[in-house]
């Protein structure tokens, strides 16, 4: 396949009026539906009478069509076409789409060019070309110096003419010896009754051969019989350890049954195992979340009782400034206790399980606001 056979593979369909544009990117695959629609209708453009089936819908189908069309064009147009590359459908079928086509094309042309040449030829009585008849010029002189030398040749036999003539008087006016004529003909007869015998040698040898091989057919009938009749006995005949086979058999089905029953468990358990540890780690995320939401409203709730506490004492008068650092510090301290406790009050009792990972217990859960409280409360006595 090549890009030149494509393109006047289109130019030429585009010139015979095919109806479908066919560009060069058909046949870079195989497009059995194209190659049989341009076959078929170029089969009709030849000739129109044709009844050539158009199914191709199974590979019988496409068979036949392809037989059809090579048979049709090679005993209508004497165009030898190669079905295996057609099958094919592909690029190596446009070579053989071109046979086709070029002829009509050729033919369309000439035909077109009827009406000018007929102009030409009138044109070219009154016109002597030296060119065109060179052709003519040299045939002529070969066959001048061709009669020279046949006329040299019969010229030297019939001078020839008046020894053979003599020759072939004497020979005619000879008189013939009866015994040497009598000795040719018992020769001859000899020669053909030893052909006679050989042919009839042949003959009986053919029947001596037709009877052996009669024989042969026959006893390879009889071998064939026995054989047969051998099959049918073994296959009636149940063997020795097919019993053993079965037991075996079932043993292995009960094996099979068994072990797909322990594999589909194990894989149930797996799964399991897996939800159960998935599970666990989603409620030790929860359970961090919530100790993270505590501690932050701890932080408010501290800040909240810091920033009251301080307008507290701005309001007290002067005589309560002599009061003693303990008494402060006791009434600080008072003041995040109670906070605290009113959170641990109002904070849902969810009971956190504890995972594989270590988990919180309750009364960890419980001792955390304690020890964040002391912690947050240790540092307001700081400040």
């Amino acid at each position: 396949m090549s890009f030149r056979d494509l393109r006047n593979f289109t130019e030429m369909m585009r010139a015979l009026g095919y109806p479908r544009h066919i560009s060069m990117e058909n046949f870079r695959t195989p497009n059995f539906g194209l190659v049989s629609e341009v076959l078929l209708w170029l089969v009709k453009r030849y000739e129109p009478q044709t009844d050539i089936p158009p199914d191709v819908d199974t590979e019988q189908d496409r068979v036949f069509f392809i037989k059809a069309i090579a048979q049709f064009m090679a005993t209508k147009a004497h165009i030898k076409l190669n079905t295996k590359k057609l099958y094919q459908a592909d690029g190596y079928a446009v070579k053989e789409l071109l046979k086709i086509t070029s002829v009509l094309y050729n033919a369309m042309k000439s035909k077109g060019m009827e009406g000018s040449q007929i102009v030409e030829e009138d044109i070219s009585k009154f016109k002597f070309d030296l060119g065109s008849k060179i052709a003519d010029l040299k045939a002529a002189r070969q066959l001048a110096s061709e009669i020279t030398s046949k006329g040299a040749s019969l010229y030297d036999l019939l001078g020839m003419e008046v020894e053979l003539r003599e020759m072939r008087t004497e020979a005619i006016a000879r008189p013939l010896e009866i015994n040497e004529t009598e000795k040719v003909m018992k020769i001859a007869i000899k020669e053909i009754l030893t052909q006679v015998q050989k042919t009839k040698d042949l003959l009986n040898n053919v029947a001596s051969d037709e009877a052996n091989l009669e024989a042969k057919i026959e006893k390879r009938k009889l071998e064939l019989e026995r054989n047969r009749k051998r099959l049918e006995t073994l296959q009636s005949v149940r063997p020795c350890f097919m019993d053993e086979y079965e037991k075996v058999e079932e043993e292995l089905q009960k094996q099979y049954d068994i072990y797909l029953e322990k594999f589909q468990n194990l894989t149930y358990l797996e799964q399991q195992l897996e939800d159960h540890h998935r599970m666990e780690q989603e409620r030790f995320e929860e359970a961090k979340n919530t100790l993270c939401l505590i501690q932050n409203k701890l932080k408010e709730e501290e800040k909240r009782l810091l920033k009251s506490g301080s307008n507290d004492d701005s309001d007290v008068d002067i005589q309560e400034d002599d009061e003693s650092d303990s008494e402060l510090e006791e009434r600080r301290l008072s003041k995040p206790r109670t906070a605290m406790e009113v959170l641990m009050q109002g904070r849902p009792s969810k009971r956190i399980v504890g995972t594989m990972q270590g988990g919180d217990s309750d009364d960890n859960m419980e001792a955390a606001p304690a020890l964040l409280g002391k912690c947050k409360t240790s540092s307001s006595k700081k400040q």
